[in-house]
């Protein structure tokens, strides 16, 4: 599966949680997940915004970031490298940030589900064909 920032943060608030986000997680555990360079930053910026709006502390982020140095979430390093060929292209086709247009493309290459939240991203994934996990916005 590739996994983007908005589904890896359902798991850390539990107000995003639901027996789907839970299931896409169990799935991580046992198969992996990909993902490009830039989820650690989106992931980072997601728990930083979560401290300043006053739902987590530092503390909270620092193990909820030790829980996930250990998952077997592997960084795809071609994304980089297909940012302005492959990217960007679908950035434009489905109208999605770059940023997005990145994990569509990795799932695209890769021929794997894609996990997110993101509906405009769901969407752009299913004109493509990919498979997403089928209840994971429940």
């Amino acid at each position: 599966m590739v996994l983007d920032a908005t589904l890896t943060l359902a798991w850390y608030f539990d107000d995003e949680a639901s027996s789907a986000v839970d299931s896409v997680l169990s799935d991580v555990v046992r198969h992996g997940a990909f993902v490009p360079p830039l989820w650690r930053l989106e992931v980072a910026n997601g728990f930083q915004s979560a401290i300043r709006r006053k739902r987590i502390d530092q503390r909270y982020r620092d193990d909820s970031l030790a829980e996930l140095r250990l998952l077997p979430i592997e960084i795809d390093s071609e994304c980089d490298t297909r940012v302005w060929s492959s990217a960007l292209p679908l950035a434009d086709r489905f109208g999605l940030s770059v940023y997005d247009a990145c994990y569509l493309e990795l799932a695209q290459r890769r021929d794997l589900p894609l996990g997110t939240l993101d509906a405009r991203l769901r969407s752009a994934g299913a004109a493509l064909g990919l498979r997403t996990p089928p209840d994971a916005t429940e």
